[in-house]
């Protein structure tokens, strides 16, 4: 696919460079307006549940997160400086068919009226993007116009009260549809106060702590308790119910920029909400900074992933609502500067393959990709991205923009992030940014849900991988355990799983014993309960930067035939750079290899296998088994090659996978631990000091941590286990 010229090739350090990314956005839209321009369709021919005409409202309405904010830009524009004219000119032209086709959408009596919104429908999410325009540009979108067309406006606006919503981010579309009804549409804040409370009450029972909230509401484990009960009596578990999942929809996406922008609009309707907002933006900014490496990456995980850069929107709906006293490192208008720019300008850079030939957006991460899409990714749904463009409002002159784009924070050890149940890694001696995430989940029907939510890892530089089908290589197991019961024909990874617990275990070293903290969690890959597995993830430690460690202890709790396991690393590019041939067979890891030269093949022995490709490396590693009953178990290492278009990062992968075959059977009762070290580094992320001049890949790779149970002898350094 070729790169965009204006967004591809952008510096995106100034304000002007911006507002040319978005123009340079929302340009290749402009020949698939509708004849009135009310409506946006793509030349794309793939659905999703709702109706097509939602999905073109989608197209018209979502271009508006840029749209409002480039007209306030060009509102700003002086005569004096030829490039901000030239700029001004191509807004005007580029704008027009948005501001007309508000006229054609809100009007029943137009054939590409949206629609009356009903119950649960998807124009709901639209009317926050109209909201958000109204409110950032009244004059233009709205008093300008004529009477008739300010009554339809209005009157399409008031038909989301009254309907039923789903309990989660939606609650705000509604918040922002009265709250443009009573700001701009001169609606009495009496009619909708009552409704508008509601809802943000609803919205403010997510909240979990740190300024972090759940995407609706979040399974206690009282309520799990009684889900078991409820299985027992009826023998059924697919009831649609309450998970827990913290993804960036309790940031960026939506709910701490809904909250952001609501702080800027609406202090003099709530003020203490307002006040308890930008609380809630300091705690959260303290920790969500972290998601992001120093090239900009954000840690891709969870649902909605084709919105792409949205993921940095927090950083700029900070940028137009700032929050004072914010915390380090987002304490000034340089940092968040940074924070933002950093992460569009990783966007530019990694951009060739992320639109179509006309230049539009695909729906994908870093190249189309359907597998990863969910049931509401319209062609044009991935524009919600644009809400990360939203800055370009401020003036010239302002803090944001007259700042300095301040570095990103100096290295952090590993880090939990307690509401999202995660551990932050970029430790200071490695180079890899990545998290340990145990324990969320979601509960309702959503593509791929396992993979976007309840893998052990997620890494801003591999990406992870989606299934495609339940045969073994179709699961694509990067970061998780599979396990089968029937002859390694049908696979459980682990999806619903208990509260995780944060304790320590510890590094014993010449100089004493230190604490490392660690996550745990409880997970039954059947709902029969036939085996439970306790998983205990132990993050990069100062003795071992480039590794991190899964410990499963597995208990067999009825009569098992067999058991098979397939356990991965992080998945790789699986063909060579320059003619993308597939991967050499090495015969050893050696001093002459080097990843920042770009070095590429596979090494594998009895258990353990590297996976050396474009700049990275990524390698599994079976540690010593304890208590294992099954006679004629067997292990493997091995890189699988998994379908093509699995990983949301490169198309053509692998993985470093460790095979464990315990072929005989195992009775109730049985209790084993297995012990997996996985080694990953980035060339390409500069998280890390710890350079090739220092130590070589072959010492790094050799350099594997010990794992002991505590109270046995072990000479040297070692990570101690509860027995």
């Amino acid at each position: 696919m070729p790169p965009l010229k204006g967004f591809s090739d952008n510096a995106f350090r100034t304000r002007e460079d911006v507002a040319t990314a978005a123009l340079a956005l929302l340009g290749p839209l402009i020949p698939y307006f509708s004849t009135h321009k009310g409506r946006v369709r793509l030349p794309i021919s793939t659905g999703v549940h709702f109706d097509e005409a939602a999905a073109q409202v989608e197209g018209f309405v979502r271009p508006l997160w840029a749209v409002a904010t480039l007209l306030q830009f060009k509102s700003s524009i002086t005569v004096d400086d030829p490039t901000d004219a030239g700029l001004a000119d191509s807004i005007e032209e580029i704008t027009k068919p948005w501001i007309s086709g508000f006229s054609a959408g809100t009007d029943p009596e137009n054939p590409e009226y949206w629609g009356t919104i009903s119950d649960m429908d998807q124009r709901m999410v639209e009317a926050e993007v109209v909201s958000f325009a109204l409110l950032s540009d009244p004059a233009r979108l709205f008093h300008d116009r004529d009477a008739e067309t300010q009554r339809n406006i209005a009157a399409w606006l008031r038909g989301m009260n009254g309907k039923a919503m789903p309990p989660n981010n939606w609650r705000w579309f509604r918040v922002f549809s009265n709250l443009a009804l009573i700001k701009v549409c001169g609606v009495s804040a009496s009619d909708l106060l009552e409704e508008m409370k509601a809802d943000l009450a609803i919205l403010d029972s997510f909240y979990l702590e740190d300024g972090w909230s759940g995407d609706g509401p979040w399974l206690s484990t009282k309520e799990e308790e009684e889900q078991e009960l409820k299985f027992q009596r009826t023998g059924r578990r697919d009831k649609i119910g309450k998970g827990r999942q913290v993804d960036y929809y309790s940031g960026s996406f939506a709910i701490q920029f809904s909250q952001l922008l609501f702080a800027k609009y609406a202090e003099d309707i709530d003020p203490q909400r307002v006040s308890r907002y930008r609380q809630q933006a300091r705690d959260f900014g303290a920790s969500f900074w972290r998601y992001f490496d120093s090239d900009g990456s954000a840690i891709p995980f969870g649902r909605s992933l084709t919105y792409r850069f949205s993921c940095g929107a927090f950083f700029s709906a900070l940028a137009v609502s700032p929050v004072a006293d914010m915390p380090w490192p987002l304490s000034t208008p340089g940092q968040v500067k940074g924070f933002l720019v950093r992460h569009l300008r990783w966007w530019a850079d990694h951009s060739n393959d992320i639109f179509h030939h006309d230049g539009t957006l695909s729906i994908g991460w870093l190249y189309p990709n359907m597998y990863m899409s969910e049931d509401y990714n319209s062609p044009q749904s991935p524009y919600w991205c644009l809400k990360t463009l939203i800055a370009v409002s401020l003036a010239k002159d302002s803090d944001f923009w007259t700042a300095e784009e301040e570095p990103y924070p100096s290295f952090f050890q590993p880090t939990l992030v307690p509401a999202p149940r995660q551990i932050l890694s970029n430790h200071p001696e490695g180079n890899h940014h990545f998290c340990l995430s145990p324990a969320q989940f979601v509960a309702w029907p959503m593509k791929a849900t396992q993979a976007k939510y309840s893998k052990f890892e997620y890494s801003s530089s591999f990406g992870f991988s989606v299934p495609t089908g339940p045969l073994i290589q179709q699961i694509a197991p990067d970061c998780t355990l599979a396990l089968s019961r029937d002859g390694a024909e049908t696979w459980a990874v682990k999806w619903k799983c208990s509260e995780p617990e944060f304790t320590t275990v510890q590094m014993k070293t010449s100089t004493g014993l230190y604490p490392i903290s660690v996550a745990s969690v409880r997970w039954l890959p059947w709902g029969d309960r036939q085996v439970e597995v306790k998983t205990t993830l132990i993050p990069p430690t100062d003795r071992w930067p480039d590794w991190h460690v899964r410990v499963h202890r597995i208990r067999i709790n009825s009569l098992l035939r067999t058991l098979h396991t397939v356990e991965g690393g992080f998945a790789s590019p699986g063909r060579r750079l320059h003619d993308g041939s597939k991967l050499p067979i090495l015969d050893a890891v050696d001093g002459s290899l080097r990843i920042e030269s770009g070095c590429e093949g596979v090494f594998e022995d009895r258990d353990s296998v590297l996976i050396l490709s474009s700049g990275a490396a990524s390698g599994i590693s079976s540690g010593p088994v304890f208590g294992c009953p099954s006679k004629g178990s067997s292990l493997k290492a091995h890189a699988l090659k998994p379908d093509a278009n699995t990983n949301i990062v490169c198309q053509r992968s692998l993985i470093p996978v460790i095979e464990r075959d315990l072929p005989s059977g195992l009775s109730s009762g049985d209790e084993f631990v297995f012990i997996t070290r996985v080694f990953a580094i980035s060339a390409s992320t500069k998280s890390g000091r710890n350079s090739e001049t220092r130590r070589s890949l072959e010492e790094r790779w050799a350099d594997r941590p010990i794992i002991t149970l505590e109270g046995k002898d072990e000479d040297g350094d070692s990570i101690l286990l509860n027995e």
